[in-house]
């Protein structure tokens, strides 16, 4: 893109969908926004359109607060990392909404892995490790923890830049979370606190 976006393209970008980078707004914008390489229009139905990856560089370089006419801001999505204080309601919504997010990152690693593989993870999953991670969990059925209960998984930042530590209550949790995060295209090893003895994983995004 030769110029900065417009107010208008920004506040397009900004709203964007974190996960997936699904687009939307007015046509006339959408259209000039894929003129300039910022977004594609996909091409099945029902034709969404997406940040291109120069799309994502520009929406994660250059923040913009978003007008406060915009409430679609306040209600993207978030995967559970385990432990929120105001988690979101379980039930069917959130199962779909689970699901599109899991898609969609599928479709994201096929648009953006130079060799369109969707058996590990992608350039995003890489700047979003926890969200990543966590969005692997919680689509695969694990239940993440509660923020007043000891069961369910958290998943945690790390001192390590490409690593995030993934807790279960339970061997067989434990286990289990390890599973999903190598079928996702983590590398997962297991380990054990010095001083409290308890074993968790350090998992991060397969390179090849």
């Amino acid at each position: 893109m030769t110029r900065p976006p417009t107010a208008a393209q920004r506040r397009v970008i900004d709203a964007a969908d974190p996960v997936t980078g699904r687009l939307k707004g007015p046509d006339t914008q959408l259209a000039s926004l894929v003129r300039h390489g910022l977004a594609f229009r996909h091409p099945r139905p029902p034709h969404d359109h997406f940040l291109t990856p120069a799309g994502h560089r520009l929406r994660e370089a250059e923040p913009v607060p978003p007008a406060p006419e915009t409430p679609s801001v306040s209600g993207v999505f978030a995967a559970r990392i385990g432990g929120e204080e105001d988690p979101p309601a379980a039930g069917p919504a959130r199962v779909r909404e689970v699901h599109s997010a899991w898609e969609g990152l599928m479709e994201l690693r096929r648009m953006t892995n130079p060799d369109g593989a969707t058996d590990r993870p992608c350039g995003w999953e890489r700047a979003h490790l926890v969200q990543a991670a966590a969005l692997a969990l919680e689509a695969a059925g694990h239940t993440p923890a509660q923020a007043d209960t000891e069961g369910g998984y958290r998943v945690r930042a790390t001192p390590q830049p490409d690593a995030v530590a993934v807790r279960a209550p339970d061997a067989a949790a434990l286990t289990a979370c390890a599973a999903t995060l190598q079928r996702a295209g983590w590398q997962v090893g297991e380990y054990t606190e010095p001083r409290t003895r308890a074993r968790y994983l350090l998992a991060s995004p397969r390179r090849v």
